[in-house]
């Protein structure tokens, strides 16, 4: 039986196997990920596999932005785990913006919304969240961590990981199906953050017209979702889909300018035929496309030794290139 969460969406057994394998990957290193998506995943490898998470207290997010999608009688759920050192956020029910700004002796007036993965269950908030937001902003660039809504989970953090074992219980990852639609409402507050930096980029010191996005794991199928919604306004300039899907999509003839990024070793995404990047050709627009040898899955702001640690200077290049990014005044 499917379950509706408070935000209205049906979590059927199909997406919570995809989205848990989206989350699997993106926790555990990229060796990990790897190897395991030949074989059946049995409780004793998923043990060994899953983190312990342990329950943290929420900390302090001074200059959060509250977006539409949290309406004034909507229950705040979030919850707050950690394990290796790294953080992770599950039952976000009201979404937000989190404004890293760079020294405005520095700013460039451009801006990135930055989407964190953990397949529709969880936010990697460091790794694929504030290291990223911060990295941008020390070059000069207003970076914004979305922090969007969510399917719920069980709010223990024991309970959650039993979860997790069951549903991937007898799985290979590469018999799951490798492509997981944006729920409706992550995509509405990905639209809504666009919205906010275009509407507030004066007090930002950002150019309009040079609003990105950018995101990982689910959140780089968040980012192609809000890349080619038709309404313009919410529609970022450029987008950086990162270890996301490379499945066909219907590109129009004005798409903004995509980079993207993927390891070959990736145990969701990595076998891909690349038919993203065949529809992107084909509707003449601009794109660029890295394919690193190794990385995995979730390899985010982690150093590893792999080419792919290079991902995000080749954004920052690839930006500078494109005129994305201009010399601070």
């Amino acid at each position: 039986m499917a379950r509706a969460n408070r935000n209205g969406s049906s979590w059927t057994g199909a997406g919570r196997r995809a989205a848990a394998s989206l989350l699997l990957a993106a926790v555990f290193s990229a060796p990990l990920a790897a190897s395991a998506h030949a074989q059946a995943l049995t409780p004793a490898i998923l043990e060994k596999m899953i983190p312990l998470y342990d329950a943290m207290q929420r900390p302090a997010e001074p200059g959060a932005i509250m977006l539409p999608g949290a309406g004034p009688t909507t229950p705040d759920t979030e919850v707050w785990t950690q394990a290796m050192g790294s953080r992770n956020i599950r039952n976000i029910s009201r979404p937000a913006l989190i404004p890293v700004l760079p020294d405005p002796a520095k700013a460039t007036g451009t801006a990135v919304i930055v989407a964190p993965g953990g397949g529709f269950t969880a936010l990697m908030i460091d790794n694929e969240g504030y290291a990223v937001a911060r990295w941008l902003a020390e070059r000069g660039i207003a970076a914004f961590v979305l922090k969007y809504r969510l399917n719920l989970t069980p709010a223990d953090p024991a309970v959650y990981r039993q979860t997790l074992i069951q549903q991937l219980s007898g799985l290979a990852n590469d018999r799951i199906k490798s492509t997981l639609a944006t729920p409706a409402f992550a995509l509405q507050d990905a639209q809504d953050a666009v919205r906010t930096v275009r509407q507030r980029a004066s007090e930002w010191g950002v150019n309009p017209q040079r609003i990105g996005f950018i995101g990982f794991s689910a959140g780089a199928l968040t980012t192609m979702s809000v890349g080619l919604t038709p309404d313009k306004d919410a529609r970022p300039d450029f987008i950086g889909p990162i270890y996301g899907s490379m499945e066909r999509q219907v590109v129009p003839a004005d798409a903004p300018p995509m980079f993207a990024a993927l390891a070959a070793d990736d145990a969701l995404f990595g076998k891909s035929d690349l038919g993203l990047i065949s529809a992107w050709r084909e509707a003449k627009r601009p794109y660029e496309l890295h394919i690193y040898e190794r990385g995995g899955h979730g390899f985010g702001m982690r150093q590893q030794g792999a080419t792919s640690d290079l991902w995000i200077e080749q954004f920052f290049a690839w930006m500078k290139a494109r005129k994305l990014v201009v010399a601070a005044k």
